[in-house]
């Protein structure tokens, strides 16, 4: 139902939990006679301030994330409560607040933008927050905490199932020819002595206990399909050959026609990995680390005829194997013309090719394609670590809520799932901008969850019942009018 009258423009959307959201209209642009926008006055623009109103609390049936009612529709098109429901259907304990109501309020909790399991007291109040999750009142933190820490492993596995479902049913629905699968570990560093974390190679914080898990993220939808979690004392390809394995036999069984690929950097640098991809149907490539075969040194240093692909790029390929390999593959040596070039005298280099005009790489690959196109797929794997960035940055995965490993792994899920369920809204909204380009850039332009809650979730509202009928009213800003209906009318499509 559309009505127009006064200053009131209401919406109404077929949601039989949802309330009917009204956009009240607080200011009108002067236009002249035939339409056109008109320059405002000084006096109809400028306004003197000087006093600080009083300040009153009282219930007001007030929400500070209106914005939020648009994933309430998508959690109903998903079946995401019942989802989780199942997940922890097994557990004899049954709390007022169950596992499912919990890990919905830690998704909810990192969607709106909090961190701490302690800033749940600044929207425990909140009557929009409390709808989504289907309660009259949040539980306090300790219900919290007590919960997500009687969960077990076999919730953690279902939880880790139902995320993988959620991609996958994505991938089936764009009819995805080709998957491209990114692997890379993620140091999440704590202060406290949490169970599971140890310490290991950090970076940033050294000496700092951590958990490092690896992650599996599909490049073409920017979405975590999986994750192996470890302690912070592991290598980078501690578990990864079973995991990866996993990984792939997932994806093959729902997409048996779709050409699966694969990236890796030099930690996964393995034989029996390769094999692993060959023997799966897998098209991948490899960083090759200098460190462990001295020999690339000397092969790149007696080459002098390279082959150009561009003014900043050239290459010569080989069938090479270590000594101890049985089988050869195809190497391709890089060479990248250096953006500043070295002066004075170059240090030795017992492993690294080192010189003033050019920096080295080689890459291990089984694809049968140009040198340039193996280039540009291989570095187009940097997208993954905008994926690991955003998961810390909007998605708080990099924080540690207890000393609790079962715990903390719930959480760090609810992160993965928070992160999908951003990126399955905005991929429900529109059409895919880009096709398959040679570096499997992803084929949607995203908006960082950080974005969106500033636009759209981080809303003033107000929920009334006019005769009975329920309403969110917001301001009527265009802007946020016009993206949250799409949203909305996107969340509830379910094709």
């Amino acid at each position: 139902m559309v009505r127009f009258g006064g200053a009131i423009f209401l919406v109404r959307f077929c949601l039989k939990k949802s309330p009917v959201v009204w956009f009240k209209k607080v200011s009108k642009k002067r236009q002249s006679d035939n339409g056109a926008e008109m320059k405002c006055s000084r006096a109809d623009s400028l306004s003197a301030v000087y006093r600080i109103p009083d300040i009153k609390f009282e219930d007001q049936r007030m929400t500070s994330f209106a914005g939020i009612v648009m994933y309430q529709a998508l959690f109903q098109a998903l079946g995401l409560k019942e989802g989780l429901r199942s997940c922890f259907s097994h557990l004899k304990v049954s709390p007022i607040f169950g596992h499912h109501m919990i890990t919905l309020l830690l998704v909810v909790h990192i969607l709106i933008g909090f961190r701490r399991l302690r800033d749940r007291d600044y929207y425990h109040d909140d009557p929009m927050i409390q709808r989504v999750l289907g309660v009259k009142r949040i539980p306090d933190v300790s219900t919290i905490t007590r919960v997500i820490k009687s969960a077990d492993e076999e919730s953690i596995e279902k939880v880790r199932i139902l995320n993988k479902s959620l991609v996958m049913d994505r991938l089936e629905k764009e009819l995805a020819s080709r998957v491209t699968i990114d692997f890379d570990g993620s140091v999440l560093t704590t202060q406290t002595r949490a169970e599971g974390t140890a310490v290991g190679f950090n970076r940033k914080k050294k000496g700092a206990r951590s958990y490092y898990p690896l992650f599996a993220t599909i490049a073409q939808t920017s979405q975590v399909f999986d994750m192996h979690h470890r302690s912070g004392n592991v290598h980078d390809s501690n578990g990864s050959t079973e995991f990866m394995f996993d990984v792939f036999m997932a994806i093959r069984e729902r997409l048996p026609g779709a050409v699966l690929e694969s990236r890796v950097d030099g930690a996964f640098f393995e034989e029996d990995r390769f094999r692993m991809m060959e023997e799966v149907g897998v098209e991948f490539s490899a960083s090759v680390p200098f460190e462990r075969f001295p020999e690339l040194k000397g092969m790149i240093e007696a080459r002098r005829r390279w082959k150009r692909i561009d003014d900043t790029w050239s290459y010569f390929e080989a069938d090479w194997k270590p000594k101890s390999w049985p089988q050869r593959f195809r190497f391709i040596f890089i060479r990248q013309t250096a953006k500043r070039q070295h002066k004075g005298p170059l240090q030795l280099d017992l492993f690294i090719p080192v010189d003033h005009e050019y920096q080295y790489k080689v890459i291990v690959t089984n694809k049968t394609c140009s040198a340039k196109k193996v280039l540009n797929f291989h570095n187009g794997r940097g997208s993954q670590e905008a994926v690991l960035a955003q998961l810390k940055s909007g998605a708080q995965i990099d924080y540690i809520p207890t000393k609790s490993l079962i715990a903390n792994k719930l959480y760090s899920w609810a992160a993965i799932l928070a992160h999908n369920l951003h990126f399955e809204m905005q991929m429900r909204y529109k059409t895919p901008d880009r096709s398959t380009t040679e570096r499997r850039t992803p084929l949607w332009t995203f908006t960082t969850l950080n974005t969106i809650r500033q636009r759209l979730i981080q809303r003033a509202g107000r929920l009334t019942r006019p005769q009975g009928n329920l309403v969110l009213t917001m301001s009527g800003n265009e802007a946020v009018r016009e993206d949250l209906i799409a949203f909305l009318n996107a969340a509830q499509d379910a094709s």
